[in-house]
């Protein structure tokens, strides 16, 4: 794509999604990075039902210390992975009252140094928490780069590097939400709705659906 079209693309994108805002429900900075945590390989959906329930009882560090990894356990066990997650996020909350004074950091490096924390959660906290301009790739965005032809790479982060390059300044603080909530529901894995895609006639992808 030549700039001309890379900026049609996410101009169409955002007159199609005008609010692109993450699907986790949280209230606080420090429980969107819970929920971060709790969803990787786990639904938006699956990770907002266990939430609901926890951040009602616990929603803050010293709260959800208190519970302990067999507590939180509780409220966690119907998300994947969560004997790991329930175990990270009670360190998590440790090093936050301990060296952040219960604050969830702003700087990266801080925020990679929590258990469960790569460079995708960190990217999606500093995006929707701090309004900074970082895409974080998941399958959906990875796709969506990749089909259209925007920013095309093997790995995660060569797209992640790729969609920086290639995203419009306007559009750097909501291209991550876009392109995810865009992937989501209309370029989806399996049987992309192409006829009802925005950027269909700038879109690369050579197996379109009709």
């Amino acid at each position: 794509m030549n700039a001309a079209q890379r900026n049609e693309f996410f101009a169409r994108l955002q007159e199609s999604i005008p609010e692109p805002i993450t699907e986790l429900k949280y209230r606080t900075r420090f429980q969107l990075l819970v929920a971060v945590i709790l969803s990787a390989q786990a639904t938006d959906l699956s990770v907002n039902r266990a939430t609901r329930k926890l951040f009602r009882v616990a929603g803050t560090p010293k709260a959800i210390q208190e519970l302990g990894v067999s507590g939180l356990k509780k409220y966690i066990r119907t998300i994947g992975l969560y004997n790991t997650k329930a175990f990270n996020i009670i360190k998590t909350c440790s090093i936050l009252l301990e060296d952040h004074a219960g604050r969830v950091p702003h700087e990266r490096s801080a925020l990679e140094a929590l258990p469960g924390v790569g460079r995708k959660t960190a990217n999606v906290v500093l995006n929707t928490a701090f309004g900074e301009p970082t895409i974080a790739v998941d399958t959906h965005i990875f796709r969506v780069a990749n089909r259209t032809g925007i920013a095309k790479g093997r790995s995660v982060l060569q797209v992640e590097h790729g969609l920086l390059r290639a995203t419009p300044e306007p559009y750097l603080k909501t291209a991550h939400h876009l392109l995810i909530l865009h992937g989501r529901y209309i370029c989806r894995a399996r049987r992309p709705l192409c006829t009802e895609c925005v950027i269909a006639d700038i879109c690369g992808f050579s197996e379109k659906t009709s």
